[in-house]
């Protein structure tokens, strides 16, 4: 897979987590937890986009 075509991908990972990470803040007020393990998989993905479009320059 070319590296454009991953970032697209993990983009539109990162988009759906981050909305996920949106939804679940709201709705599970009382418990945080799910709220931190989605948002911290939607930073991780974006992380990984991130070296990836630092590495292909």
């Amino acid at each position: 897979m070319y590296p454009d075509k991953l970032r697209n991908v993990l983009n539109v990972l990162f988009m759906i987590l981050a909305l996920a990470a949106f939804i679940t803040y709201f709705v599970g007020k009382d418990d945080l937890k799910l709220f931190l393990y989605v948002c911290g998989a939607a930073i991780f993905v974006k992380m990984i986009e991130f070296f990836i479009r630092s590495n292909n320059r």
